[in-house]
């Protein structure tokens, strides 16, 4: 089908909240198929690829490795059992996750547990179900910014009043919001403060966990200092509480470390996966330490707690096995934070303004952010999605973060070339300059 009857029947029997078409055409275009960091509608337009669709695609789209696993698991085993009869590879990656947090992180001869989940809220669920087990308290510390899925479970911690507002009335409300680390000058400052509001939440409330994104996506992507997590690690520990990091976004690679919580040496109580976790096919794990997890979850007499149809799924797993292996022998995580100082540094030619917008990048590894603001501070939405849909028409597609949308996000395949950051960067600037004009 063409764009346009593809987007006409989309517009007669899809539910008229998700897919949003701009009355003049501009956006969004179809997806035909891609490859590498590359994309192309039904009319043979190419597209650079600045999003890996949402972070999913790693190792690049189509990765032949990861194909050519999921390939050969659908012709022989395309559904197992979920907790009931399992199948070799859940095992597998069970052990391969194991060895990629918990066996990593630890000098002594600790191992990790996977729970496994299909979409991320759902590991996010997971973790906060292991939280709750684990400490009798049912309360939450969440941030604000923050987004951790939309299922009820997680929509109590996810922020957007955008995406809580319809349903307050159906929300258990265990989740307390705290201030998020702004930086600049006024960092420590931002950290006193938000220890003393994280205290007041201990000190009034049933609190089992802190549950934070070690640096948040679409929350505009945010980067907080370092000092961050190693703040929230002790207060957890003070407090008995788990500290619960959200790395759906951050995990694999995105930041130049496996997971973002090793920029600051932090070591979480339980760790939630997804994404890029297999470049393309629904799959997510909530991987907590052994000992808190059997100590949190009861041995299964013949009925889970939870659990799903799909859980562990033979085809997520097999692909998921050869992203990891695809990420591991090709050094992807030390290009994306080589390719990340690269593109900080063509990034770093933005001037602080251009015409009355005033732009920050923030920027780890191959996640990136050119935040657009007004003389007075307050967000330059409508100057960001008009930067973002002037790019799709140039070939380039990007996305639009933060509550406004005023943050221009690069989260590309870490598979890109230096040539493909570089025209990127290029057009953005011409594009800045349009706009701002």
């Amino acid at each position: 089908m063409t764009t346009r009857e593809t987007l006409r029947q989309l517009a007669r029997y899809e539910s008229p909240n998700v897919t949003f078409v701009a009355p003049d055409g501009s956006w969004p275009i179809v997806w035909e198929r891609a490859q590498g960091c590359a994309v192309w509608d039904p009319e043979g337009c190419r597209y650079l690829d600045l999003t890996a669709a949402f972070g999913v695609a790693a190792a690049g789209h189509a990765n032949p490795r990861v194909v050519r696993a999921g390939q050969r698991q659908m012709s022989g085993l395309l559904h197992a059992m979920g907790d009931v009869h399992p199948h070799a590879l859940k095992a597998r990656l069970a052990r391969t996750l194991s060895d990629l947090t918990f066996g990593r992180w630890s000098r002594r001869a600790v191992h990790g547990r996977t729970l496994f989940t299909n979409s991320g809220f759902e590991a996010v669920e997971a973790a906060l179900k292991t939280a709750r087990l684990a400490t009798g308290r049912p309360g939450v510390i969440a941030f604000e910014g923050a987004y951790h899925g939309l299922g009820y479970g997680a929509l109590n911690a996810t922020h957007r009043a955008h995406f809580r507002q319809p349903f307050t009335d159906q929300l258990g409300g265990f989740a307390m919001f705290v201030p998020w680390p702004e930086g600049g000058h006024g960092v420590r400052a931002d950290l006193k403060r938000i220890e003393a509001a994280i205290e007041n939440a201990f000190a009034t409330q049933p609190i089992g966990a802190i549950l934070v994104e070690p640096m948040q996506a679409r929350g505009g992507i945010r980067i907080p200092p370092p000092e961050f997590l190693r703040r929230l690690r002790r207060l957890a520990d003070a407090h008995g509480a788990l500290l619960v990091l959200d790395e759906i976004y951050t995990g694999f690679g995105r930041t130049g470390r496996w997971f973002a919580c090793e920029h600051s040496g932090v070591q979480p109580d339980l760790i939630a996966l997804g994404k890029a976790l297999t470049g393309g096919f629904p799959l997510s794990a909530c991987v907590g330490r052994a000992n808190l997890m059997e100590a949190a979850w009861p041995r299964s007499t013949g009925e889970a707690i939870h659990t799903s149809t799909f859980l562990g799924h033979p085809v997520g797993c097999a692909m998921a096995l050869a992203q990891i292996a695809e990420l591991r022998t090709r050094r992807l995580i030390p290009r994306s934070a080589a390719l990340g100082r690269h593109l900080r540094r063509q990034l770093g030619q933005l001037p602080a303004r251009i015409g009355r917008l005033h732009i920050t990048v923030r920027a780890e590894g191959l996640m990136a952010g050119v935040a657009l603001h007004h003389p007075d501070g307050s967000p330059a939405g409508r100057e960001g999605l008009q930067v973002v849909q002037r790019l799709l028409q140039r070939g380039f597609l990007l996305l639009p973060e933060g509550p406004e949308g005023e943050v221009i996000s690069l989260t590309p395949p870490l598979t890109i070339t230096r040539r493909d950051l570089d025209r990127m960067v290029r057009a953005l600037i011409e594009t800045l300059q349009e706009v701002a004009a």
